[in-house]
């Protein structure tokens, strides 16, 4: 049986339907790194490197307290920013990209963080994926982040066939308005981490299953497959679920709440 070739428009239509059902599954779909303003989102950003975000969280608190901005941080003991940063993991050369980041915005950029990606990229410790998440999140420039999460996705979902972040980040921004993007990264990368997993994708309890060209690489059993949901979709955490619908707009501040009890 020949394979039918999926033409431009019937991927953007599906790939469109796909964000619509995301859209409607994580109504409180944001950025799950806590900061204040762009010079902490660009630093915690650079920390979330081969790490988790509760663990970057737990530590920016402590850093930020006593760093506050990018002149105190670039003023900082090269030891004291290590001795912060251990449980991060590779704190030594992050330890060095935030001292070399800061120093940077102060020498440059008089202490502020720019608004534009040519700038951005141009900071110790800062690609295109840290740009993309700072444009969108601190500065509303719409931005598509490929993460390794988003990157597995956008592979399974038919969106792009490339190992290489830069060009899934141009496939997938042909499908998409730009308006869509930024909160397109958020709903892909809930997605990953509570559904759609590296090495056992839920599919029979996918949202999205309908669109998917890849369903059945997971457990297909619907009765299984909700037993591999994560965080506030897994099984017990119905309560938690139930209050981030209702109160989407606190979303994150939610998250912190649930994350900071004993388990």
């Amino acid at each position: 049986m020949d394979t039918v070739v999926e033409t431009p428009l019937a991927l953007k239509r599906r790939a469109r339907k796909i964000n619509k059902a995301l859209a409607e599954l994580y109504p409180y779909a944001h950025a799950e790194l806590d900061f204040r303003n762009p010079f902490e989102l660009v630093v915690a950003t650079v920390l979330s490197a081969q790490t988790t975000d509760v663990l970057v969280n737990q530590v920016t608190k402590i850093l930020f307290a006593r760093y506050p901005d990018a002149r105190s941080m670039a003023e900082a003991e090269l030891a004291e920013l290590e001795a912060i940063l251990q449980p991060t993991g590779f704190f030594r050369a992050k330890a060095k990209n935030v001292l070399a980041l800061s120093t940077r915005l102060v020498d440059e950029f008089d202490g502020e963080v720019p608004g534009r990606l040519e700038d951005l990229v141009t900071l110790p410790g800062v690609g295109r994926k840290t740009a993309n998440v700072v444009l969108g999140n601190a500065f509303g420039v719409p931005g598509i982040t490929v993460d390794t999460h988003f990157g597995r996705l956008a592979r399974r979902f038919g969106w792009t066939t490339s190992e290489d972040p830069v060009k899934i980040e141009f496939d997938v921004a042909e499908l998409f308005e730009p308006r869509d993007w930024t909160m397109l990264s958020h709903r892909v990368v809930f997605h990953g981490r509570r559904v759609c997993h590296a090495r056992r994708p839920a599919c029979g309890a996918c949202a999205v299953a309908n669109w998917c060209p890849s369903f059945g690489e997971g457990e297909k059993d619907p009765v299984k497959a909700a037993k591999l949901l994560k965080y506030e979709l897994a099984p017990g955490n119905e309560v938690l679920l139930a209050k981030l619908l209702a109160e989407t707009h606190r979303a994150a501040e939610i998250r912190m709440e649930s994350q900071r009890r004993p388990a």
